[in-house]
Order: C-alpha cells, then structure tokens, then sequence
C-alpha cells in the first residue's frame, strides 16, 4: 500500500485526514463535473482538475485544503499545481470514496 501512495502521492495518512476533515478543511473534488453530479461528499466544492490554474482565488486563506478524486491521480497533479502556486497546505486525499467514508463518521 506504502508503494501504490508513494506513486499517488496520496503522502498524508488516514488519521491526519480525518483530523483535518473533522477541523473543517476546504474539501475540493477534482472529478470532472459529470463525475460530481453522479455522487460526492457532502460540503464539498467540485474543481475540476483542468481548472485549478484559473480558480487560484478559491484556495487562497484555506486553512488546509484535501483534494481528491476517483483514484489518487488527478488528486495528485492537481496538489502539485497548487504547490507550484505556492500553496503548502495541501493534502491529497485520495478517492471521493475515502473522504465521503470520514465525512459520514
């Protein structure tokens, strides 16, 4: 499992994120919007991944913020784009499926 989140860059565990989802972090799926209407986390914003450069604005003064998506991979380039953004609050979290499970706790 360590390997497959090395590759997905899905770096922070299960207890820091659901800490940081119980503290009230800025929850953004990156699935496409067909991808959100099919099913997603309550309280959470829909950016899709191609998107993130020109949505910028909406991260800014973040706490923490989780991106996630169907399978860790568009989570992970879309915390590097933050990144680059000089965002370092960033946390992928992995499928929609994980946050929702934490979500609904």
């Amino acid at each position: 499992m360590g390997f497959l989140n090395a590759i997905f860059g899905i770096g922070t565990n299960k207890e820091t994120i659901t800490n940081l989802v119980k503290e009230g972090a800025f929850l953004v799926d990156v699935r496409s919007g067909v991808e959100f209407s099919g099913g997603h986390v309550k309280g959470s914003v829909n950016i899709p991944l191609d998107q993130i450069p020109s949505q910028l604005s909406k991260f800014k003064g973040k706490e923490h913020i989780i991106v996630f998506c169907r399978s860790g991979m568009r989570s992970s380039q879309a915390k590097s784009i933050l990144e680059q953004n000089g965002f370092k609050n960033v946390s992928n979290g992995g499928t929609w499926q994980n946050i929702n499970a934490i979500v609904q706790k």
